[in-house]
Formats: C-alpha cells, structure tokens, sequence
C-alpha cells in the first residue's frame, strides 16, 4: 500500500506509537509528516510505502488547533504533564470577553518565538527536553512563524480556562503562545488541552481512529 493515512491520534499516545502500529497493520515502510506531542489529540498525516516521498512537500504546511489555555497557574513543561511552579491570581476584569478578543488579537501577524525547554529540538546532539529534564536551561535562538487567524471560543469564568482556535505556521509552539497570551491578559497559565483540527490541506473530519483502521484492514 501506498499513500496517505489521516489518523486522529488519541491522547497519550505518541507520534512513534501510531507509527509503529501502521506499520504492524500494513507492514510497509512508515512515517509522518511531524510529531504531535503525545497528550495533545487530533490530526496526524501518516505517509505509507511510497508515500513518505512526500514527506517533504507536506512538512512545512500550516496547521490548525483547538486550545485550551488554563489560566493563574505556570508549570515547568507550559502544559498539563508538568509540575505547577507558580500560581497568580485571575481577576474578573482579566476574564472579560473583550479583553481575553484584543489579548488573542495582539499575536497576530509574523513574530520571532523561542522554542521551550520541553521540546524535540537537538542541541549539540541532544534534545532540548532531555536538558530540562536535568534541570539545565540552555540558550535558544527565536524562530521566524506567523499566526493567521487567532478566534475565541469560548472564557470559563468558573474553570478560569480560555478556549481558542488558532491558524498558524509550521513550527509555532502552542505551548509558548499560551504562556504569551496569559502574560498579555495579565497573569500566567498553561496548555492545558491541545487538539490539532488541520494539516493544511488535512482536516480531522476526514481522520480515522487507529481501531478503526484495524478493523478495516481485517474486512
């Protein structure tokens, strides 16, 4: 078999995981066009046979996610697997509609973005969140992406958590965005919910779970 896969990835479940499970499904050579971290769901292009030529023309594609950003707290991975270092507090002002609009607003547009501590990139043959987890901090260049479109969904005033929809360029960390949108706000937070709804030309309502793409391969 050759071509492409769309998989909707589930929640703590890596990107090598669905690779490795294709390739028991189809026994063919396997690959995917870039990690989705593994408690973050959704769309996850997996190329097959002679389908990872591709790779290269599907890589840097723009992509699309569904957020959610907790508000008053910071953990030292920016998402919900790490350990909560500070807490702040989250005044109603912070949470109003039109405020939480022009804070979204405000990172629109080209911008340079320095990559976490907690994330794939290698330094001198070592990734980044293998230095993070010995407690090393090490010095990181910014990177050149550009957020399109950035739309509210929804503010829970109770659960102190914004919801969001963003449009971005390859390469942009979520993670950091949110952490940069809870300092425009006013106070601190973390990624606390990630779903990816596009691989540009991709959507997530054209994905298949991995059970369901067993299930076929058996009929």
């Amino acid at each position: 078999m050759d071509g492409i896969i769309l998989i909707n990835k589930p929640k703590g479940c890596t990107s090598h995981d669905v690779v490795n499970k294709i390739k028991h499904v189809f026994n063919e050579k396997v690959g995917h066009t870039g990690t989705l971290d593994p408690n973050a769901t959704g769309l996850l292009p997996i190329l097959i046979g002679k389908g990872t030529k591709l790779s290269y023309y599907l890589i840097n594609h723009d992509k699309e996610y569904e957020v959610v950003l907790k508000l008053g707290e910071k953990t030292d991975t920016a998402d919900s697997e790490g350990q909560v270092i500070e807490k702040r507090e989250v005044k109603d002002t912070m949470l109003d509609e039109n405020n939480v609009i022009d804070s979204l607003k405000h990172f629109i547009g080209k911008q340079e973005q320095i990559p976490p501590m907690y994330s794939a990139i290698k330094i001198k043959g070592k990734k980044l969140y293998e230095y993070a987890k010995q407690g090393k901090e090490i010095k990181r260049e910014p990177r050149s992406i550009e957020i399109y479109e950035i739309l509210l969904k929804k503010v829970n005033k109770e659960k102190k958590e914004i919801i969001f929809e963003v449009h971005c360029s390859k390469g942009t960390y979520i993670r950091v965005l949110c952490e940069d949108i809870a300092k425009k706000i006013g106070t601190i937070g973390y990624m606390e919910e990630l779903e990816r709804t596009e691989v540009t030309p991709f959507t997530i309502k054209q994905a298949l779970t991995l059970q369901q793409i067993e299930q076929q391969k058996e009929n």
